[in-house]
Order: structure tokens, then C-alpha cells, then sequence
């Protein structure tokens, strides 16, 4: 991977600005609209059955959180996920607390099962019950996994036919082929809640310009992290870090992102 890739992509999300429909948790909701905002995309926030499928229509990507999850929520989510199939728009899956009820892990399975998955993306635990490698979820926080999560990330993208994000102090990124490690971050997104979700937005707005499943999710998350680095450094505590986070990512340039990623293939 060329850092010249990361400039070009990050330089196309700002100029095209995608739309990136959400069907996401209301925990977080306010914060996935606006650090897409900051990432270059234009988010519309949508759930309603009468809508979906509309919405969809004329999006760029779509991203499922199931965070707060509910019974007419997912059948949204199915239907917003079968229209953006048929659109051929990438769809992101956030599988918030998979494993921590039966509700959550089968809800996943689900979509997994029913609609075309482009990216997955979860912490080590709820990537660790789906791939079937003995995850520990806890609420909505990993406990970890039993193996070796590039191995266990590389074999269940493979097989499932998707590209696999695993969040951790260093992120990786796969489709069972290529596999790319991702260093940028601080130990202060972890004292804030939400960042997981934003990062799933991220994620959807690159992907939204790049057929590069790969390229896009490193892409994205060399960004956000880079931007959690930098607010780290003028933060006084867990709220001015979360303000700083998204002045950071606003304040990216595509030759920051370039000069600044600290991306590893493997």
C-alpha cells in the first residue's frame, strides 16, 4: 500500500461528500452524524420501515449498528440492507455486544445470513463469537478471544466472504487475503463512549468512495486514529478530548493522513 493511496482517497470522501445512511444506536447517534460530517460525508440518520429502502436508494453506503437494538429496528435494517445490495453500495456492520446475549449474537447472524456484509467491523470479542473462536463480550466491551486474532480475522473473512475490521490498540483489517495493521490510536478513545460507533462511520464514508474494502477501512481508521492522537495531546480529560477528537478529524488533510499513518501489511 502506497501512502499516495491515502491521500487520493481521503481527497475523493472530501470531494464527493457521500451520503452514509445510519440505522444505529441512539446512545451514539449524534455522535456517528457529526464525525461523519467531520470525515467528509453527509450523514442522514433514518429507521423507519416506511423510509428505508428510499433512503437507501440514494446513498453512497450504509452503515448498521445494533447497539440498541430492537425488533423493528432490524426488520428496517433488513430492508435497508437488501436495497443497498441491489444498489451495490457498501454495507458496514457494527455487531455492538454480539455475544453478550442470544438476542444480539443470533440478531447478527441474521443479517450476516439475509443481506450482502461488505465490512464487519468489531471489537476482539464480538468478532471472536462470530468467527466461532470462543470471544468474551461483557455489555458492549470485549473480554478478548481465545487465539490469535489476525489468524482467527484472516480465516473467518475468508470463509465468510467479507473484509473483517478488529478494533484493539492496533487494528486489523482483512478479506482473508490481504491483511493490513493499523497503529494509529490513543489510550483516551477508550475513555469515551461511542468511538467504536464512529468509527464504524468512518469506515462507511471511505468505503463509500473506494471498491478497496481494504484500503478504505485502514484508511479510515488511520484517520480517526490520527485524529485521536492529536486531540490526546491538548486534552484535559475525557470531554475536551471528545470535542478535540472531532476538531482533529475536521482539521485532517489528506497529506496529514498520508504522513501521519502508521499502516502495516502482513
Amino acid at each position: 500500500m502506497k501512502k499516495q493511496q491515502l491521500s487520493d482517497l481521503f481527497s475523493l470522501v472530501r470531494e464527493k461528500r457521500p451520503l452514509v445512511h445510519h440505522i444505529t444506536n441512539y446512545v451514539t447517534v449524534n455522535d456517528c452524524a457529526n464525525i461523519t460530517l467531520c470525515a467528509g460525508g453527509a450523514p442522514v440518520m433514518a429507521d423507519a420501515a416506511e423510509e428505508v429502502e428510499e433512503m437507501a436508494a440514494v446513498a453512497s453506503a450504509l452503515v448498521l449498528n445494533i447497539g440498541t437494538l430492537n425488533k423493528v429496528q432490524v426488520g428496517s435494517m433488513v430492508l435497508a440492507g437488501r436495497m443497498a445490495n441491489d444498489r451495490k453500495i457498501p454495507v458496514i456492520l457494527d455487531p455492538v455486544g454480539a455475544g453478550a446475549t442470544q438476542y444480539r449474537t443470533t440478531t447478527v447472524r441474521r443479517l450476516l445470513d439475509e443481506l450482502d456484509i461488505t465490512i464487519l467491523k468489531g471489537n476482539t470479542g464480538e468478532i471472536g463469537v462470530l468467527a466461532g473462536a470462543e470471544g468474551k463480550v461483557r455489555g458492549v466491551d470485549s473480554h478478548g478471544l481465545s487465539g490469535d486474532p489476525q489468524v482467527i480475522a484472516r480465516d473467518f473473512a475468508k470463509d465468510a466472504g467479507l473484509t473483517v475490521v478488529v478494533s484493539g490498540a492496533t487494528d486489523i483489517v482483512t478479506d482473508g487475503r490481504h491483511t493490513l495493521l493499523v497503529d494509529n490510536g490513543h489510550p483516551m478513545m477508550g475513555s469515551i463512549s461511542g468511538t467504536g460507533c464512529m468509527a464504524a462511520s468512518v469506515t462507511g464514508t471511505f468505503a463509500a468512495e473506494s471498491k478497496n474494502t481494504v484500503l478504505a477501512s485502514a484508511a479510515a481508521l488511520a484517520a480517526f486514529g490520527i485524529a485521536g492522537e492529536r486531540a490526546a495531546a491538548c486534552a484535559r480529560g475525557p470531554f475536551s478530548f471528545k470535542t478535540a477528537l472531532f476538531d482533529e478529524l475536521a482539521a485532517l488533510t489528506p497529506v496529514d493522513l498520508a504522513a501521519a499513518a502508521r499502516i502495516r501489511t502482513v
